[in-house]
């Protein structure tokens, strides 16, 4: 169950304190050697300060340090203060180790690079990601039905089917999107296509909340979490918050990354749709990483991630809330979930690659086809799209017409190859379930 966190004491009532006391000049101008962690205040009350501090002092001496080091966001609270960061450890080495892996092709695995084999695995993450931003948000079905809906395409058969199918079109779509700038008319299209046939009021669907409409984020048992700016400050806030992710403000530079994670944070604190406002947040995320240049990302899921720990989630949004707008929180939490991320996608794809090498290996163990037909699937594996015909595969094996002619229309009879003539001659193609019809081979 998520709790709201200890607010840190007031920074001035800590000043008034530390000079009381006669510390203020020990406290300020020791350099105390602060934990590796950016602790929040409710996290830090709990630990053994150093030297001879208090608690209370500890914190006025991290909070001195981190303000001259915050940069000003040009998001602002319901109360008009600005939210801030401070890039601490370990977000730097964070932001290098995405750049490095978000968008570059060094060191990636082939059948991510393979523009023949990159469509399945960008499926499979388009689909990870509808089915866990959706369970977020109460969707109540398994993944392997959510699943099999998208693949077979088959309609949706309740709210929760309609959630993920809506969730994966519009994965899609920010794929389409990607150099397209972000306006308030794109955000309300990116909620219709995420809510469509799923909120209680249709009408609301792709419009900002209305003044009537009395909109608090808690939970089940009566906790209130947050509450949101008012509805008449929506189109003001949302032209600021697309000035932002179209990087027209601030002027100086922030990292492409951070502006994603804060774009994020954005949405679902202005909270500008009655309902799928954390699945839109979620979404501007991808649009704004691929906008970006991270290509990788299309390939990953963060809601996987996310939903492994739904209450570190909620209390990234409340530590950032409750001590002073600080979005360092919220960042730090954000590039260990895309971390976790790339290692994920990293264990998939060594997993597929592995099973795909015993695969083949097995067949050949099991003499169940000629080297000649063992060759050929080994290249369809690896490229689904390819046409085989039986001149081209006569020459590679320097066989004869009829042999190779025999060798196909065998690989097309077991259901590893789709047959089909073009003109006067027999193009071959592999089955779009190959790798299922080759384990049951084997």
């Amino acid at each position: 169950m998520l709790r709201i966190p200890k607010s840190p004491p007031p920074f001035d009532e800590l000043i008034q304190e530390a000079a009381q006391s006669g510390r203020l000049e020990a406290v300020l101008g020791t350099t105390v050697r602060p934990s590796i962690r950016y602790h929040h205040w409710d996290k830090l009350r709990h630990l053994k300060p150093p030297d001879d501090f208090s608690h209370r002092e500890w914190w006025l001496s991290l909070k001195f340090r981190r303000g001259p080091l915050a940069k000003i966001v040009p998001l602002q609270s319901t109360e008009r203060t600005p939210f801030t960061y401070v890039l601490a450890d370990p977000i730097p080495e964070r932001l290098h180790d995405i750049d490095l892996r978000g968008g570059g092709v060094i060191a990636m695995p082939e059948p991510i690079t393979n523009p023949e084999t990159k469509d399945r695995y960008l499926i499979s993450s388009l689909i990870e990601e509808a089915i866990r931003s959706s369970q977020l948000e109460g969707a109540a079905t398994t993944r392997a039905a959510a699943g099999e809906m998208i693949r077979a395409g088959r309609s949706p058969r309740d709210r929760s089917e309609r959630m993920i199918l809506n969730n994966f079109r519009t994965m899609q779509r920010i794929g389409a999107l990607r150099d397209e700038r972000l306006t308030k008319e794109l955000v309300c299209e990116l909620h219709h296509l995420i809510t469509q046939d799923t909120l209680d009021d249709p009408s609301m669907t792709g419009r900002f909340r209305t003044p009537d409409r009395k909109i608090d984020v808690g939970d089940d048992y009566g906790q209130t979490f947050h509450i949101p700016p008012r509805a008449e400050e929506l189109e003001d806030r949302m032209d600021v918050m697309c000035a932002f992710a179209n990087h027209e403000i601030p002027k100086e530079f922030v990292h492409p990354v951070i502006r994603s994670m804060i774009l994020h944070f954005w949405l679902a604190y202005d909270h500008p749709f009655v309902d799928g406002n954390g699945r839109t947040a979620r979404a501007l995320f991808y649009w704004s990483m691929l906008r970006c240049g991270y290509w990788l990302c299309e390939y990953i899921s963060i809601s996987e991630i996310i939903l492994k720990g739904p209450s570190k989630y909620g209390r990234a949004f409340l530590h950032t809330e409750t001590d002073d707008n600080d979005l360092t929180y919220f960042l730090i939490y954000h590039l260990d979930v895309i971390r976790q991320s790339f290692d994920q996608l990293d264990a998939y794809v060594k997993r597929k690659t592995e099973e795909l090498h015993r695969l083949e290996q097995k067949l050949r163990g099991l003499r169940l086809l000629n080297h000649r037909q063992e060759a050929i699937m080994s290249h369809a594996l690896r490229h689904p799209h390819h046409d085989y015909v039986i001149e081209s595969h006569r020459a590679s094996h320097g066989v004869t017409h009829q042999t190779a002619r025999t060798d196909l229309l065998n690989l097309a009879k077991r259901g590893l190859l789709d047959s089909r003539k073009v003109g006067r001659e027999w193009h071959f193609r592999p089955s779009p379930d190959l790798d299922r019809r080759l384990v049951e081979m084997a």
